[in-house]
């Protein structure tokens, strides 16, 4: 059961999470954080760092297959991201805004998308 990241993440791109990670499993794209879910030990550590709950078991609501193949995807295309950064200026602006990956996301140069 590997943790994957979700919509939340998009344009407030907290990086809180990735410091707790044991094993280095966040990448990161222009306007968001992923995990690779063949990396994620599922220790679950990352979860309560996230203060907008935007990582969430692959179990969980539709995490369980749009966002694991997401994060799975752009995982494999985007760089490791091991240490904490500072949000985007306006990230507060973006935590409760709807339907953000259908008209938000990011995936950045060379994903193909």
């Amino acid at each position: 059961m590997p943790y994957v990241v979700t919509e939340t993440c998009i344009k407030c791109k907290l990086t809180d999470c990735v410091e707790v990670c044991p094993v280095d499993c966040f990448y990161e794209g222009a306007n968001m954080l992923v995990i690779h879910p063949d990396e994620c030990i599922d220790c679950g550590v990352c979860e309560p760092e996230c203060p907008i709950e935007a990582i969430k078991p692959d179990t969980e609501g539709d995490a369980a297959e749009k966002w694991l193949e997401m994060n799975r995807q752009y995982s494999e295309m985007w760089p490791n991201i091991t240490r904490k950064k500072d949000p985007p200026a306006d990230s507060d602006d973006w935590r409760e805004v709807p339907d953000k990956f259908e008209k938000h996301f990011d995936p950045g140069p060379g994903s193909g998308t």
